[in-house]
């Protein structure tokens, strides 16, 4: 590393650099080495914290942290495709075609990485270029958590719009990395959701089924409903109702969706977020490493214990009959209260403050999930209207502490 330094230091920095012929983009240059090697400049004055992590080790640790629930969508995704074609079966998801499953996932999950690290990326650096600031890491993540989050058949013209959209309007205009008021990946989804909500639905298309490698079945595509769809198709249904019973019969014990399944994540939806195992391995990393607030992921888990409960005592329809473990490990729920909720820009700043926020964002993810058929996922809602309130809850939390304090105050001078 250190003559590839000495090589960058001496033949291509000069060419970014006072009157180089490249010096315009020197922004670009800047992002480059920085990502690479620690940055060589120092603060001159004032009072700053010194600490042997910065944002680019922040952003990393993040990412390594998603690479389980990357590895298993990417798998998954394969081993939907197949189960489709009736080449492995659900008995035993772990014995066969492996590799070929790996690949079958990487082919649909890279062009959605590539897509939204060059749109999101490309938009950085021209605005970076155009303002003649240094472009920050921040994107790091968010370019990552986008794919993620997107079913595996969104059209990828349709991810980068998206993408622009959310770093454009979600970040850019607030100022950047640290000055946006709502998860920049979680407004991608909301845009992609009111703009294209066929393509967002509870109707996952898995993938093309091309041929069947068992009896040369031959077909257009797939389509796969997740388990949130197919308990939105329950709500208004009477709870012993035929269509009801049919549903609630794939949630039980050997069932596609039973909590099992869920827990580990063999099921259809959206790349990444199938898995609360995967999540929790992710919670887990987050939490050693000091970066990811547990205050935040434990208060949201509880509050979408509590509000399972809650529907369980009303059983107005079937959908509020799941188990509270159960309603916490579907969907998105896990994975957004990892890596959503816990957004340091975006999340409230206070101890008090987080425990406020993981809660209701938690509580207000099954309840839109189980009120609205039309969205059955509301992890994404809950966690953007908990954004715009996170200003707000620490205000009143810090206005509380001045009047302890000045009671406290009071008191000893009397």
């Amino acid at each position: 590393m250190k003559a590839l330094h000495k090589l960058i230091e001496e033949r291509v920095k000069p060419n970014f650099t006072g009157d180089g012929k490249l010096k315009r983009f020197w922004v670009v240059f800047d992002a480059l080495e920085t990502f690479l090697f620690t940055p060589g400049h120092t603060t001159a004055k004032g009072v700053h914290v010194r600490d042997g992590i910065d944002l680019k080790r922040t952003m990393f640790l993040v990412i390594v942290a998603m690479i389980p629930a990357l590895l298993f969508g990417t798998w998954n995704i394969g081993h939907q495709y197949y189960l489709s074609l009736g080449d492995v079966t659900t008995a035993d998801p772990w014995s066969a075609m492996f590799l070929d499953k790996i690949i079958v996932g990487a082919i649909k999950v890279v062009p959605l990485i590539v897509v939204s690290y060059a749109t999101g990326l490309g938009i950085e650096f021209v605005i970076a270029g155009i303002n003649g600031h240094a472009i920050n890491e921040g994107f790091l993540v968010s370019g990552m958590l986008i794919p993620l989050i997107m079913p595996v058949d969104v059209p990828l013209w349709m991810v980068a719009v998206a993408t622009a959209f959310a770093v454009l309007i979600a970040k850019e205009v607030f100022g950047g990395t640290g000055m946006n008021i709502l998860n920049v990946a979680l407004t991608c989804r909301a845009f992609l959701f009111f703009a294209y909500p066929k393509q967002m639905s509870g109707e996952i298309w898995i993938h093309d089924v091309m041929a069947s490698k068992s009896g040369g079945l031959l077909a257009d595509g797939y389509t796969g409903a997740t388990a949130l769809g197919q308990l939105a198709n329950t709500v208004g249904q009477p709870v012993q109702g035929e269509v009801s019973s049919g549903v609630m019969a794939m949630f039980a014990d050997g069932g596609m969706f039973s909590l099992m399944n869920c827990f580990v994540g063999t099921i259809p939806g959206s790349v990444a977020e199938t898995s609360a195992l995967a999540a929790v391995i992710g919670a887990a990393i987050l939490i050693w490493t000091g970066i990811g607030s547990w205050r935040i992921i434990s208060s949201f888990v509880v509050g979408g214990l509590v509000m399972g409960v809650i529907f369980n005592m009303l059983s107005l329809n079937a959908y509020m009959t799941i188990g509270p473990v159960h309603q916490i490990v579907m969907g998105g729920f896990m994975f957004g209260a990892v890596f959503m909720a816990t957004d340091p820009v975006s999340a409230a700043q206070t101890n008090t403050g987080k425990w406020v926020y993981g809660f209701l964002g938690g509580l207000f993810s099954i309840m839109i999930r189980v009120f609205n058929p039309a969205y059955p996922e509301g992890v994404m809602m809950a966690i953007l209207f908990m954004n715009v309130m996170a200003p707000t809850i620490d205000h009143y939390v810090i206005e509380a502490n001045i009047r302890r304090r000045e009671k406290r105050l009071t008191a000893a001078v009397a």
